[in-house]
């Protein structure tokens, strides 16, 4: 069972994967936004390589618990996934994945051009693994 898990952006969409036992997030990639079809067929794709069963999208919620327009987003991206796929995505809120990976990434000492190669996709890595850990604690639905 391997559950993928997403940081949905306006121009790229970080990815990640567990292993086969549910307990570690990987980073894989950073799928460059053309179009939601396009983006579709790409997630498509990595679900079948990967053989996944469940999908997490990092939800962008304001510090003050609001959702705004960009949760919104994410509420319609997650209802393509399952019409296109059939399998089960939710939410896990991100609020300062992306502000952590950066500090990880700058306390390594990783160069301003690699840190944005990479900071999409080990935030992906980042919520995964989150969810991952209440999974651990018998709180999770995928």
């Amino acid at each position: 069972m391997r559950i993928m898990g997403l940081d949905l952006g306006k121009k790229t969409i970080g990815v990640a994967v567990s292993d086969e036992t549910g307990l570690t997030a990987q980073p894989v990639t950073t799928i460059k936004r053309v179009s939601l079809r396009k983006d579709l067929d790409q997630l498509s794709r990595l679900i079948g390589e990967y053989e996944v069963t469940g999908v997490v999208v990092g939800l962008p919620v304001n510090m003050n618990g609001s959702m705004g327009p960009a949760a919104e987003s994410v509420f319609k991206f997650i209802e393509n996934i399952q019409e296109r796929t059939g399998i089960t995505a939710e939410t896990w809120d991100e609020r300062l994945s992306t502000a952590a990976v950066t500090r990880v990434l700058l306390d390594g000492d990783i160069s301003r051009s690699r840190r944005k190669e990479v900071v999409d996709k080990m935030a992906a890595s980042y919520i995964l693994q989150g969810y991952l850990d209440r999974a651990l604690c018998g709180n999770s639905a995928v």
